[in-house]
């Protein structure tokens, strides 16, 4: 009897640090790479990186809120406040719960880090006025340009401007959004591109077929070309469990496949010797 309540024990355990990490429909954010067991400071470092870029893109941006699909749990929550016609003291009192809902994101309103429970990866969910693909290619401009390294646990950042449930049906609709402003406006030029499928605890679709779906949906109208190597736009593809999410991004290759930590090396290698090592040592 001990030994089976000793197990049954250890069992709890175990469950008490399983996560799920599931990310919902119509999320846009960003993911990050790191070093195994980095994951935790990646993620805060991750929500500094992107706070601070969203204060120097958006300053105006509380004034913009109210857009995000995410936000509709609040506004369905404050509608619902109105009919019950509220006293004042059960609106501070959700004004206070919705500060504190704001304050979970730990950094900023507009980001909210997400628990993966994945090796390696992790995942924080931006809201509207903030645009994940611009936030990410802002990091990586300012890494490249400044040459000074400001991270120690985060790597190469992949932003999804939405995302779906994992089917074709889903990811043709997703597809038909994100594509629309890069691919098919009314004064379109002929664009080189390529596709980049990453999957991680995903077999809800086979690779080659997303790569067809999405280059099918590109189309040739406006004389757009496949170009693995020297393509101006690139469409990432983020699957994960049972989420696919995408956006379509510049300067790629420019930015060292959007790696921070390659392009922090990159710029070492252009130093003096001193600065060099100093990088380095902050980097471990």
């Amino acid at each position: 009897m001990g030994k089976r309540k000793a197990d049954s024990g250890s069992g709890n355990r175990n469950k008490k640090y399983k996560v799920s990490g599931f990310i919902d429909p119509n999320t846009s954010g960003v993911y990050a790479t790191c070093n195994r067991g980095r994951e935790l400071g990646c993620r805060k470092e991750l929500v500094r990186l992107l706070s601070e870029k969203i204060e120097e893109l958006y300053p105006n941006w509380k004034e913009q809120i109210g857009d995000d699909e995410s936000d509709k749990e609040s506004r369905e929550s404050k509608e619902e406040g109105e009919k019950k016609e509220l006293t004042v003291e059960e609106q501070v009192e959700n004004e206070l719960k919705l500060m504190k809902k704001e304050k979970s994101a730990k950094g900023h309103p507009l980001l909210v880090p997400m628990e993966l429970g994945c090796e390696c990866l992790v995942f924080v969910k931006t809201k509207k006025p903030a645009v994940a693909v611009d936030l990410v290619h802002s990091l990586c401009e300012e890494a490249y340009e400044s040459k000074q390294k400001n991270t120690r646990f985060t790597q190469k950042l992949s932003p999804i401007e939405s995302s779906v449930s994992a089917s074709a049906e889903e990811l043709e609709k997703l597809a038909k959004t994100v594509l629309k402003p890069h691919f098919h406006q009314e004064d379109q030029k002929p664009v080189k591109f390529a596709i980049q499928v990453t999957r991680r605890n995903f077999n809800s679709l086979e690779k080659e077929d997303i790569i067809k779906q999405i280059a099918k949906l590109v189309g040739t109208e406006h004389g757009h070309s496949v170009d693995l190597k020297n393509y101006d736009k690139l469409i990432m593809v983020e699957c994960y469990k049972t989420n696919v999410g995408m956006a379509v991004v510049s300067d790629f290759q420019k930015f060292d496949k959007f790696n921070l930590q390659q392009i922090f090396e990159k710029a070492s290698e252009s130093v003096d010797p001193e600065t060099k090592s100093r990088v380095r040592s902050e980097g471990n």
